[in-house]
C-alpha cells in the first residue's frame, strides 16, 4: 500500500514544472488565456442575461428583471 501512495506522489510531483524565462512568450498569447476571444464572451453573455431576465455570476452585482 505504501507503493501505491509513493506512486501516486511521484507522478503528481512530476506534473509542477518551473517555467523558463524562453517559455513566457508562449504562455504570454492571447489564445493562451481563460477568455481567449473577450468578444464573443460579452455577446454570449448578453444573450444569457438578455433570456434569463437577470444579471450576475460573471462579477456583476444584483439581478433582477433586466429593465434596467
Amino acid at each position: 500500500m505504501k507503493a501505491v501512495h509513493l506512486l501516486v506522489l511521484g507522478l503528481s510531483l512530476a506534473g509542477c514544472a518551473t517555467v523558463q524565462p524562453w517559455e513566457r512568450d508562449v504562455l504570454a498569447r492571447p489564445e493562451m488565456s481563460l477568455d481567449a476571444n473577450p468578444l464573443d464572451a460579452a455577446i454570449d453573455d448578453h444573450i444569457y442575461f438578455s433570456k434569463e431576465g437577470s444579471s450576475g455570476g460573471r462579477g456583476f452585482g444584483g439581478g433582477g428583471c433586466g429593465c434596467n
